[in-house]
């Protein structure tokens, strides 16, 4: 079962990009809740707490109880803005959820085993992982904050597709329902060819072929 993530907030009633720098310089960033059948609400948060948060997966891909002044609503975060080059969060979406709806949300995918498996253990072989995470649909308290996949059994040559990954309960991958076209590859083991240089390979005989000079 998803653990329960809460973030702390206070609710604001200035607007704009001057209030937006004030905040940011009282180490506090501005956010929007939007969504619902409520009208967008602004709130800040303290810096920190965001910058600490946003270290973790599940910052990004779960359901979160965003408590506004002591209201707690269920949201997803939906969209932030960062500094180019400091660790500074200058702003963040957040986006209701009704729990009632299905909602899409991209997860991470975890990679289990592969060292331990043939595939892992043959010299020679890549294993490319081509998704590192999947959009879900599914209602939102069935929202798993990450999907295990299990490489254990992974052989040279091998393709883990989309169709083949073990889903919790409750929860689909939308691409499947658009044709096996979108039943792409997640994984692949393929073996790596040494290349040989054809000039090398010229030479190696001419030299052969060439007779010692005399002293």
């Amino acid at each position: 079962m998803a653990q329960i993530h809460e973030i702390k907030a206070q609710n604001r009633s200035d607007e704009g990009k001057g209030a937006s720098r004030r905040l940011r310089h009282a180490a506090m960033v501005p956010a929007v809740v939007y969504g619902g059948t409520q009208p967008p609400q602004s709130i800040q948060i303290e810096h920190n707490t965001i910058l600490l948060a946003a270290k973790n997966e599940w910052f990004f891909s779960s359901i979160l109880d965003l408590n506004v002044d002591g209201k707690v609503q269920k949201v997803l975060v939906r969209d932030w803005q960062k500094h180019p080059f400091k660790q500074q969060m200058l702003h963040m979406d957040f986006l209701r959820v009704n729990e009632n709806e299905a909602i899409r949300v991209n997860v991470p995918l975890h990679f289990l085993n592969q060292e331990k498996s043939p595939a892992g253990k043959t010299s020679g072989v890549v294993i490319s992982h081509n998704l590192t995470e999947l959009e879900v649909s599914c209602l939102p308290g069935k929202l798993p904050e990450f999907i295990d996949l299990d490489l254990a059994e992974l052989n040279p040559g091998d393709i883990v597709h989309l169709s083949q990954i073990k889903l919790p309960e409750g929860v689909e991958l939308p691409a499947l329902h658009l044709g096996a076209d979108h039943d792409i590859a997640v994984v692949t083991a393929n073996a790596v060819k040494e290349e040989i240089d054809p000039a090398a390979e010229v030479a190696a005989p001419e030299a052969e072929a060439k007779p010692a000079e005399k002293k």
